[in-house]
Formats: C-alpha cells, structure tokens, sequence
C-alpha cells in the first residue's frame, strides 16, 4: 500500500490537539528544594538502577517518569522529548533553515520510498535553485536518497543559513536527471493556507495554527483582499488545532470593538487568571464575518469563535469543535526537553468553558468525543439546543441561545456529506485518486506549466479536466482492487453518472493546481465542491443581519 506523508522540511508538522492550544512560554529554573513526597520517585529510580535485569538508559526512564506522572493530570499536559522539541519550536516560530520544500515518500522500487517534491516554496532557496513541484529527489550530496526515513531526509536536506547541498532530480517527462545545488536560507512556514477572493466582494482567508508570525500574514492578507474589493469575509478555522493565544486574541480583536471581553484565563494561581479585551481600531469591525470550524478547531481558534459567536459578531458554520479550553505553560527542561502544564481553563466572554470533561482518564476522554461527533451528524442545531440542560445554556449579547458543556456547536451545522456516491469514498481512503493524480500529471506536467503556469486566475476560472481522465480514473480503480462501486449494478452505470464524474474531475483539478501553484489553488478549487462552503455563502443574509445589529446591549 503506498502511504504519502506532508512534511515541511525542519519540522514534524506537531499539530494534534494535545500539542497545540493555547499557550505561554517559559523558561524553568530548577529548585533544589525537593519535598519528601517525592523521595520515593528518587528511592524508586536507584533500585531500579541497582538491580534490574538489564542495563536502563537513564534519559528514556526519566522521560517515562515524567510522561506517567502527566497522564494523571489532564489530556493536555505533555512531556515532549529534546528531538521533538525542536520541530515544535520550528513551528512555533514559523521559520527553519532549510531548503523550503514540502514532500511526500511515494513507494518505488522494491518497496523502498522515494522523495517526491509537493511544493516549493515561493521565492524560497529551492525555486531560486529551479526545483519544480513534482520532482522526484533520488540523490543528495552523491548519495542515493531512496528508502530513507523522515528523520534522515530532514537531517540531510537542513542545514545552516548558506550552506549548499547538491540534489539530483528525476523530473516527470524527461529521461535525463537534472543536478541542481540548493543554498539553505531561512524559510518562513506560512501559517496562511490561503488568501483570495470567493467573488467579487467575498474574501477568504484559511489559517492552519496560530504561530508567532500569523498576526502578521493575517493583516497583510486581509488589506491585501480589501484592494480587491473585499466588503465580507469567510475566516476558515477548520483543522486549525490552536497555538499561541496571543495570536488568537489579536486576530479577534480585529473584529470586535474596544472593550468586548476576548476571552478570560482562570487559575488557582493569581498570575495566571486575566482577562483580554478588545482594543480600538479593529481592521474589520463592522463588515459580515462568517467563521468556519469542524472538529479539528481547537483551543486557540475556539478562543477566536466563541468570542465571535458570544458577542453576535459572526455566523458560525460547520461541525463542533475539538472542545480544548485548557491553556498550556512551556517549561523548558535543562536537557532541551519541554513539559506542556496546563495552568488555567479559558471560557467565552459568555462564561462557557469550552474544555470537554476528562475526569475519567484520557482514554475515555477521546472516546466519548468520537461518539459526540457520530451523533451530531444526525442532529440538528435546535435537536442540540433542545436536549442540553439550562446550565449549559448561555446568551448572546443580542440574546441568542449558545451552548456550552465541550466545544463551539455552530449556528449553522453542516454535517459529513453523506450523499456522495461510494465511489468517491473509495477512492479517497484508498489513496487511489492522490495516487491517480500523481501519475496523471507527471505526464502532463510540461504542457501543463506551458499553458497556464504564469496564469494562476485564468486556471482557476478556466481550467477543465479532459472528457477522458475519469473514464481513466475508473480504470485504474479497478486495477487497484476497487471493483463493488467501479462496477456498479447495470441501473447505476458509474460512467454515466454526471455528477460523480464531475466530482472526481474537481479533485483532480485541485491536484493539477498544487503541481502548479501550491497549496492556495489546491484549497481553492476544493473550495468549489466543499458543502461548508456552499453554506456560507448562501447563508450571507443571516451574517449581514448580525453585522447591521452589531454591536448590541453594550
């Protein structure tokens, strides 16, 4: 089975729920002082050391400890390990050295993964080099750079600021290899999946973290848009699983008013429990705002939505969100190791705490949030609203019902959608239509950069798949074991079905717009068949209302 895993070259791309949230940084210095209660712990490490079977590696046996003494906190509370640690400040600062590249491991011969460039990096050391999205890397520095592992791929391609490493490429349509050598800068991690506009007076801005830089790429994306004509906004927080707070503050602040309550920290500790308000001079304050979010939105882009939703600012759509209301201290360990502690709960200028309980352990924790999400798909906002208990309900400025008791439930829903046919589901889990695509526009990457690749608005607008490639996509299903849903029953002939063939067309634009123009065209044209989407944008009038009522009761 071939598996394709994204990578920013110097980083490991940490961002699950439980690493990322809101979150302060610290330095921890080391009191000598040890209480007797944990003398055991000491007592415990010397008996082991003294008498166990096998030699114990000592940093490996702290780092347990510490991870065991965690588990019986929070979900949230973690130890992560030097190694890692440095990816996780990669991402917190939103820059590395390297070579600027996304890639994916694709399966060649005799089993053994092959590097395969997904993107470059606008304006980064791999573009200056003349790297294309689709080269396959299959030596670095003379050596061969097949069947290598992440660790080792990243270990060899980063590198100090003007260093060079020498690549060799095997690029789709030629049978020649091409030799280029790349000079490391440091490469900026965009926090912004995409900036443009939806119409001509919608923008649409997709953040996926909450880094040092966001604020920044945030406003300048957003006075980008308003030259365009931008006069309304849809604000794509979906699989966004947090980051820094002060991030997610600032950017709501920019649509609130001065002094709208942004959020509010509570500790036993005094210096930990704060409240954030708004500040004057929002850069959008009074224009409709629609704010997307699914069950991946945690933490800091639940700070960000509840704090809309709490003050009528903006319509929510979507799914239910992760439901992480803890915020996270780092503390950096002397051996470059970090623990995550959680030191407060954040609730909504309402007053919902957002976090979903975890008094039963951690499994359990994870496990009653997938069943949550299989029943929301069945229900209704108004089926939520009526089986939740009045403790849980909460008001609006304006008056409207919002509920609490674990995540941001939207004010439109907009379940899984169930009514594609299964063909798609099949080919998507099983990697066919990535692995389809790849293929399909190795071979036609060079007419492809020909005809459109300095006309990135002209693709968007004009671009359609050739009448042939979905019968291939059929074919090739099959090839790959796939036979129940590509040979249907006679009445449900698949090549016959439109709508099906147009869906897969879709997908496989957006393939055809990663190769040439990154990850912005890649979400764009999916944007095009995306049902959250279509939501928001048939759902302008309810966001209209809320902006001409804004702001209320104040």
């Amino acid at each position: 089975m071939q598996r394709t895993v994204f990578v920013v070259l110097g980083s490991l791309l940490l961002l699950g729920a439980g690493l990322l949230g809101g979150i302060w940084l610290s330095e921890f210095r080391l009191s000598r002082s040890t209480p007797d209660e944990y003398r055991l712990v000491e007592e415990a490490v010397q008996a082991i050391e003294s008498a166990y079977v096998d030699s114990v590696a000592r940093d490996r046996l702290s780092g347990y400890a510490i991870e065991g003494f965690l588990t019986s906190l929070d979900p949230h509370s973690v130890y992560i390990g030097p190694e890692r640690m440095k990816a996780v400040r990669e991402q917190f600062n939103a820059s590395f050295e390297g070579i600027g590249v996304t890639y994916e491991l694709i399966d060649g011969p005799t089993d053994r993964d092959t590097i395969g460039v997904l993107s470059v990096l606008p304006d980064g050391p791999s573009e200056e080099a003349g790297i294309w999205a689709g080269d396959r890397i299959v030596a670095i520095n003379g050596d061969p750079a097949v069947g290598l592992s992440h660790e080792t791929i990243q270990n060899r391609l980063k590198g100090p600021e003007g260093s060079t490493v020498e690549l060799t490429l095997r690029r789709p349509g030629r049978s020649d290899l091409v030799q280029v050598a790349v000079t490391r800068d440091d490469v900026p991690i965009a926090t912004l999946d995409a900036a443009y506009m939806l119409d001509g007076t919608t923008g649409y801005i997709k953040i996926n973290r909450f880094a040092q830089t966001t604020y920044r790429e945030f406003s300048h994306a957003l006075s980008r848009l308003e030259t365009r004509g931008m006069q309304r906004l849809v604000l794509d927080l979906r699989g966004n699983a947090g980051g820094y707070m002060q991030m997610a503050e600032r950017i709501a602040d920019d649509f609130l008013k001065e002094g709208q309550v942004i959020v509010s920290a509570r500790s036993r500790h005094k210096k930990y429990t704060q409240t954030t308000e708004a500040s004057s001079g929002g850069a959008f304050e009074d224009r409709p705002l629609t704010v997307l979010v699914d069950e991946h939105s945690a933490s800091a882009s639940e700070i960000v939505a509840g704090a809309l939703q709490d003050h009528d600012r903006a319509l929510i759509i979507g799914r239910r969100t992760f439901g992480k209301g803890l915020v996270q201290r780092e503390f950096r360990l002397e051996d470059g190791s970090g623990l995550r502690v959680t030191i407060a709960r954040f609730y909504t200028p309402t007053g919902r705490l957002i976090q979903t309980d975890y008094a039963n352990g951690r499994r359990d924790y994870y496990e009653r949030k997938a069943k949550r999400l299989s029943r929301d798909t069945i229900r209704s906002r108004e089926e939520l609203v009526a089986t939740m208990p009045d403790s849980l309900k909460y008001r609006t400025d304006a008056g409207r019902v919002v509920l609490g008791g674990g995540g941001i439930i939207p004010d439109h829903i907009v379940p899984p959608d169930t009514s594609l046919h299964p063909f798609i589901g099949d080919i998507m889990r099983g990697g066919v239509m990535r692995d389809f695509a790849r293929e399909w526009v190795d071979g036609r990457t060079s007419e492809l950069r020909t005809a459109w690749g300095d006309r990135p608005e002209a693709f968007a607008r004009e671009y359609t798949v050739p009448e042939t490639a979905f019968p291939a996509l059929v074919q090739y299903a099959r090839s790959r074991g796939i036979t129940e849903t590509v040979n249907p029953a006679p009445e449900d002939d698949l090549l016959a079905n439109a709508p099906v063939g147009m869906y897969a067309d879709a997908l496989l634009k957006s393939y055809v717009g990663r190769r040439l123009f990154g990850m912005e065209m890649w979400i764009r044209v999916r944007n095009e068949i995306d049902p959250v989407v279509h939501e928001a944008r048939k759902s302008w009038g309810d966001a209209e209302l809320l902006a001409s009522r804004y702001p209320v009761n104040r």
